[in-house]
């Protein structure tokens, strides 16, 4: 064991002067390359601060002397970066030299030098360049030098060829010894090196045998036992992950994992949503800040940085469709000691905020409809108890008006369970082949007498024969009512309403004209809304609920069709409603 050892110790030692011979002669031909260069770029710098004083058009005219002289070949570039003249290349095939690092150095720091390998000549070639200057201020261009270092190359081969005889003197002795103790030792090594590879690559594990029992013996039981425990652990991680990644991937939220340096690491697939990517590789390596470009997040990572404790709050991310995102934000734990990782959940809360916003507005606005008879109504009651009931024509015209607001808190309350009845589904719908043309003259006498008395005049005009509609007859009415109600309504007295219909492109298109006063085009993506009106006052004097165009948007949709405003101001408003003929509709 201890002639083993000594063996050991004397390769070790045949090793060690082969490394320092060698290192030494690298570090003696570097010292010799670095003085060599040294002295070749000190005379072309002494050289070219006497070039530069000639200034530009006296180098231009003289490079072939200037090369001669200095032995080098010398290179007259203008400010901006154009090859003025060069002693050996044709100007021709030679590109702007403005981002070559000498001439950049000495841009910056009023001399450069730079050492490049040339393919031509075989050896390094150093660069060095000055900037000339128009009376010692502004500088017009720069002269570079360029010298092939044949001198260092062949020192530091002469250096070379040193170290090889110093190598072969000295180590040969050294090597010999090594290879007699290699041989015995290296066969149970290469057995070890070649199972500890194959367990690295997965290729397999199995059981390491090597009949040997001294250090290397108890070197073979540690690596099996070794192995043994990391198969386990790999088997428990392998599971453990498995069941994470498959809880992150089944889950509704975003899931983002940041590094100590708060990089992303992992997302899982519901963050594309969130980022509206199509995949999740563009944001690993990144910060939050670098994905989302939030301030708002970056502020709750900071503060989640400084306290330590999570961080729960809630941001807005994207620009026109932004999102609402309960962010969450904690650190993950059971890490192994050191390791730090940060755990982000995000939330999609915009639906819920949204159906919270359309709530409040609902409430709001079922609040302020109802309110407003219900006042008038109580007020005039009030009226009347006082002793104005005794004035029969003053009784009279406030009964008129109580009944008139019950009226309308009557038609308050129908529009709303129809609307209810249609978002929920309950409403029943039956359909049938339907003729436009039939409903229009049903609904058209209902408008009649009050058209008379606005002296509005109605115009239709019916494409022959067209096609029959897959459509309820009750609902298709209602839809016409309620779109006729308001050009009626809202046509000034006088003027005219237009109701064509005609087949076009596999579908029936009905089109409500009216000359009235129009409605504003920012207004338009509105209309549909509950309870929304252009006119307020107006709508409400006329009394109108705010819900008809909302009823018939979703009877429309419930047939499978469209509605779409055109309107201009002061000229009127025009309401194409769309029905498929060839398509059955929703039940």
């Amino acid at each position: 064991m201890k002639n083993r050892l000594l063996y050991r110790i004397l390769g070790s030692y045949a090793v060690l002067i082969l490394i320092t011979a060698a290192v030494m002669g690298l570090m003696y031909a570097r010292q010799i390359k670095v003085d060599i260069v040294e002295e070749i770029r000190n005379d072309l710098i002494a050289q070219m601060r006497i070039t530069a004083l000639l200034g530009m058009s006296d180098i231009e005219k003289k490079l072939p002397q200037l090369a001669e002289i200095s032995h080098s070949r010398v290179t007259l570039v203008d400010a901006s970066g154009r090859v003025r003249g060069d002693s050996e290349k044709d100007l021709a095939q030679m590109d702007s030299h403005l981002n070559r690092p000498e001439i950049q150095e000495a841009r910056v720091r009023g001399m450069g030098d730079a050492i490049r390998y040339s393919r031509t000549l075989g050896v390094d070639m150093l660069y060095v360049a000055f900037p000339v200057s128009a009376e010692g201020r502004e500088v017009k261009g720069y002269i570079r030098f360029a010298r092939p270092l044949f001198d260092v190359k062949k020192s530091i081969d002469e250096q070379y060829a040193n170290i090889y005889k110093i190598i072969l003197i000295a180590v040969i002795p050294a090597f010999i010894i090594a290879f007699l103790l290699a041989k015995r030792f290296i066969s149970p090594v290469e057995k070890v090196i070649s199972y500890t590879h194959k367990v690295s690559s997965g290729e397999g594990y199995g059981t390491l045998l090597i009949e040997s029992h001294d250090d290397v013996g108890q070197l073979e039981k540690d690596i099996n036992r070794i192995v043994e425990d990391q198969q386990e652990k790999l088997r428990t991680a392998r599971e453990e992950k498995a069941k994470l990644e498959a809880t992150f991937a089944s889950m509704t939220d975003g899931i983002l994992i940041v590094d100590d340096q708060y990089r992303v690491e992992y997302g899982n697939e519901h963050m594309k949503g969130i980022l509206g990517a199509g995949d999740i590789s563009g944001i690993l390596g990144k910060t939050p800040l670098e994905a989302f470009r939030n301030a708002e997040l970056q502020d709750a990572i900071e503060l989640f940085r400084n306290s330590g404790g999570p961080v729960s709050l809630e941001v807005t991310q994207g620009g026109e469709m932004s999102a609402i995102l309960d962010v969450s934000i904690s650190a993950v734990k059971g890490l192994p000691a050191g390791e730090q990782k940060t755990l982000i959940v995000f939330h999609d809360v915009t639906r819920i905020k949204k159906l919270e916003k359309v709530r409040e507005d609902f409430v709001a606005n079922v609040t302020h409809e109802i309110k407003t008879p219900l006042t008038s109504i109580i007020g005039f009651i009030e009226t009347l108890e006082d002793g104005a009931i005794r004035e029969e024509e003053t009784a009279k015209k406030f009964l008129h008006i109580i009944s008139e607001n019950a009226h309308r808190l009557g038609r308050l309350v129908d529009d709303l369970l129809t609307l209810s009845s249609i978002e929920l589904g309950e409403m029943e719908f039956q359909f049938e082949s339907v003729s436009i043309a039939d409903v229009v003259e049903v609904v058209l006498p209902m408008f009649e007498a009050r058209a008379a008395e606005k002296f509005l005049t109605i115009d239709k005009r019916i494409q022959a024969e067209l096609p029959l509609i897959p459509a309820d007859s009750d609902k298709l009415a209602q839809i016409l009512v309620n779109i006729l109600d308001n050009a009626v309504k809202f046509t000034p007295a006088g003027g005219n309403i237009s109701i064509t219909a005609k087949c076009d492109s596999g579908s029936v298109t009905v089109v409500v004209s009216d000359t009235g006063t129009g409605i504003p085009k920012m207004e338009i993506p509105r209309l549909g809304e509950r309870f929304y009106r252009v006119d307020k006052t107006r709508s409400r004097e006329m009394g109108g609920t705010g819900l008809g165009l909302s009823i018939v948007k979703h009877l429309m949709k419930a047939h499978n069709g469209s509605i779409e405003i055109e309107s201009q101001m002061g000229k009127g408003t025009s309401v194409f409603l769309r029905f498929p003929s060839n398509q059955a509709p929703k039940s």
